[in-house]
């Protein structure tokens, strides 16, 4: 996989953040990706959803939110997380001119979808969540998912039976009733897409699923296998 890294300024009173931008040949879409809350963009989980996505033919423009690049910490006002998806999806379209999507892993995904919520964002044409955190660990709620009502765009969530931050009882009564929403349910995966031994599938079938899924519903092929 090609990647290039670069810098891009995330906000106007912030130091820039990095970007990795990774271009396959014939590329469909680019999908705009920020990293979970205690993570960044070169974790494992992000590294593989990368190289699975680049392997179906969709690019990605995978970048770190401020807190992250200073090394972790305290996790970023939601403002400055607007800001940082609004730049990346900008700078994603400076990159090419492939039709953009947005979302990311969890945290990253959720800033996104308020993000677009507050405003829409030009040139956006759908959300992409991996593993959306409907709730807290064992405090199963829906109240996280209020706001994407007011999302307007196409949103695919893929989701594992396994979640403990989105229990499958709530979450499809929760796409069911959005216009624009789909449920890929990524067999007895986890949170973080991991699964048991005895499942008979492993973590890279697992991300195979989610981004064949992610270039046939970005393609127009919404009718997926719950």
């Amino acid at each position: 996989m090609n990647i290039e890294r670069l810098s891009f300024r995330a906000t106007e009173r912030r130091e820039e953040v990095t970007g990795l931008w990774a271009y396959p040949v014939g590329a469909t879409h680019t999908l705009v990706l920020s990293h979970a809350a205690s993570t960044n963009i070169e974790h494992a989980s992000m590294v593989a959803i990368a190289e699975a996505l680049y392997a179906v033919g969709i690019a990605t423009f995978r970048y770190n939110f401020q807190y992250m690049e200073k090394g972790g910490g305290g996790l970023d006002g939601r403002r400055t997380c607007y800001e940082a998806v609004r730049s990346a999806v900008a700078k994603a379209g400076e990159l090419s001119d492939l039709p953009r999507l947005a979302g990311g892993r969890s945290f990253g995904g959720r800033m996104t979808s308020m993000a677009v919520a507050e405003q829409p964002i030009e040139g956006l044409s759908g959300i992409v969540f991996y593993a959306f955190p409907l709730h807290s660990a064992k405090k199963p709620s829906i109240d996280r998912a209020e706001h994407l009502a007011d999302v307007g765009l196409p949103i695919l969530f893929l989701s594992g039976k396994r979640d403990a931050l989105a229990e499958m009882h709530l979450l499809k009564p929760v796409v069911d009733g959005l216009d624009q929403a789909t449920l890929q349910v990524i067999g007895m995966a986890d949170h973080s897409f991991k699964v048991l031994k005895r499942s008979g599938i492993t973590e890279e079938e697992v991300q195979r699923i989610a981004a064949e899924a992610v270039r046939e519903w970005a393609n127009g092929n919404w009718q997926l296998e719950k």
